[in-house]
């Protein structure tokens, strides 16, 4: 199992974007207030998030109430400040994958206390960032493919043959 937790969100479609990428592996979206948006049953069944009762969401007045909740042995703090990149560290099963609102990422201070465990997606240098969604999804797999893609199915079905469509030799 993997944990996102997002620091204070502030875009609902990013959260939104980030909760399907749970719902499809599995992840555990931890989420740190304050939101910058409505999650009530209401405002997900609105925004016509069908996939959100897969996804095991939980909710934390801030980050002390997380660290208080939750037993971590690893974690991971996403930013682009950090000095190593996401595919140079081990991602245990149950790690921790943390991100930052999207206006000013995590704060420094987090990261300072956490340097050891922080790391870069690389980009062009003239580019600030990835969208935090994307950014997300990036993380999320580069950790399941390092766990070899634990309770995920393998496989794919196409409605016809492969054969059919093979040039002839």
């Amino acid at each position: 199992m993997i944990n996102i937790v997002l620091v204070e969100p502030e875009i609902p479609q990013n959260t939104g974007n980030i909760a399907r990428t749970c719902a499809a592996t599995g992840a555990v979206l931890h989420l740190i207030e304050p939101l910058g948006f409505d999650i009530s049953a209401s405002a997900v069944k609105r925004a016509g998030l069908d996939y959100w009762n897969l996804v095991d969401v939980r909710v934390y007045k801030s980050l002390d109430a997380f660290f208080e909740q939750n037993r971590i042995s690893q974690m991971r703090l996403f930013s682009t400040k950090a000095p190593a990149a996401y595919t140079e560290v081990d991602y245990e099963e149950g790690c921790y994958l943390f991100f930052g609102k999207e206006t000013k990422g995590l704060p420094e201070s987090f990261l300072m206390q956490h340097y050891e465990d922080c790391v870069r997606i690389p980009m062009r240098e003239q580019a600030r960032s990835l969208n935090l969604s994307n950014s997300v999804a990036v993380a999320v797999f580069e950790a399941l493919r390092q766990q070899n893609f634990p309770h995920l199915k393998d496989h794919g079905k196409m409605k016809e043959e492969a054969s059919s469509y093979a040039p002839n030799l």
